[in-house]
């Protein structure tokens, strides 16, 4: 289990968890296209995944700016993958993307959910790994850059209902 967060300092981003439609989608798109897609030479429509309207977004927001976002999709009945990690690089190394990451897997358990994976480029292991998720399979390539997959069993579900 990763330590919980410290507290977010006072003029720390909101955090909000939003679906497409909502009047911050947009700017989450274009915050996934300028730090995940953009810097890889990939195209704009390259941002948005097929499964977007079934997926939970939290976003960290100074009013209508998002600096921050990840994404879960359950794709199994109590687990799901984490995606589209992304924070504005000025703010990168601050503890916003340890408080996106605390914050959706506190509101996990809440749905149901007890286990969560991910593919995490090679660049960012370290970063997860912090958070107690674990390496596992072989590495692979994917938005031609290295990747691994790491997953995680939710706190709620240590004492629970199935091993990984």
């Amino acid at each position: 289990m990763s330590p919980p967060a410290p507290p977010a300092p006072l003029d720390a981003p909101a955090l909000l968890f939003i679906s497409p439609g909502h009047p911050l989608y947009e700017a989450e798109l274009e915050l996934r296209f300028r730090v995940l897609r953009e810097p890889l030479g990939l195209p704009r429509a390259s941002v948005t995944f097929p499964f977007e309207h079934e997926s939970l977004h939290l976003v960290a927001h100074r009013e209508e700016r998002v600096v921050g976002c990840v994404l879960f999709h359950p794709d199994a009945p109590d687990g799901g993958r984490l995606f589209a990690m992304a924070v504005s690089p000025a703010l990168q190394g601050g503890g916003l993307g340890r408080r996106l990451v605390t914050a959706l897997e506190a509101e996990l358990p809440r749905r149901g959910m007890v286990s969560i994976h991910l593919h995490a480029r090679a660049t960012v292991v370290p970063f997860y790994e912090r958070l107690g998720y674990a390496v596992h399979g072989e590495p692979f390539t994917e938005v031609n850059i290295p990747h691994r997959h790491m997953r995680k069993l939710l706190p709620s579900s240590i004492l629970g209902r199935r091993e990984m």
